[in-house]
């Protein structure tokens, strides 16, 4: 079965081109093509393709604009998003959004059927320089090197006091708080250091 596809692409030589390129290529067939992110919610939601191409910056309501307000729609239509840029943070507002893959539009004619078809078969194709730049964003992130970096300020104050030595009450004086306040924090400090007692959470929390 053919593989749908629609086109959101304001640009008209560009949708000509992608729709000659979608008739050229066996196992594609186009079933709309839209110059902007209003026609294509209207438009889209009745073609039902698996994916749809979105060009990112589209007059009016954007690419990305577009894609959530069909994703909200069809939550299951695979996107992929095309533009000329490869911005960092267009293409992690797209990601958000809902786009699965992303394609340079200088790209489109080595890079695009293939694209069309591994996000259809559940993959999440990105040019070379985007799939670059997202795992650039990951390395960048700082993880918690211990369970005790995800407490809060607070969590950390109350479990220092608790690795001293403090009772409940004398935790809930010291800091001003009630002692039902103290036990639902020390419960979701257990939860978040995966223990059991005060004695394993004191020792985590001198460990660190």
């Amino acid at each position: 079965m053919a593989i749908t596809v629609s086109i959101v692409e304001d640009n008209q030589g560009t949708r000509e081109s992608l729709a000659t390129l979608l008739a050229r290529s066996p196992g594609l067939r186009c079933v709309g093509v839209h110059g902007s992110g209003e026609a294509a919610l209207r438009g889209i939601p009745g073609e039902k393709p698996h994916v749809a191409l979105v060009d990112i910056h589209l007059p009016g309501m954007t690419g990305i604009e577009c894609v959530a307000k069909l994703k909200l729609q069809m939550p299951s239509l695979q996107v992929l998003m095309l533009t000329r840029y490869d911005e960092s943070d267009m293409i992690f507002k797209s990601l958000r959004a809902g786009a699965t893959g992303y394609v340079l539009k200088k790209m489109i004619s080595t890079e695009l059927v293939p694209a069309i078809e591994q996000v259809s078969a559940g993959g999440a194709p990105m040019s070379m320089q985007i799939a670059r730049k997202v795992v650039n964003h990951f390395h960048q992130i700082k993880q918690p090197s211990s369970d005790v970096e995800k407490l809060t300020p607070r969590e950390h104050e109350i479990l220092g006091l608790l690795a001293k030595g403090y009772l409940y009450k004398e935790i809930g004086d010291e800091l001003g708080i009630t002692l039902n306040t103290v036990r639902t924090h020390l419960h979701v400090i257990y939860e978040k250091l995966h223990v059991q007692s005060r004695t394993e959470a004191a020792l985590k929390f001198l460990g660190q």
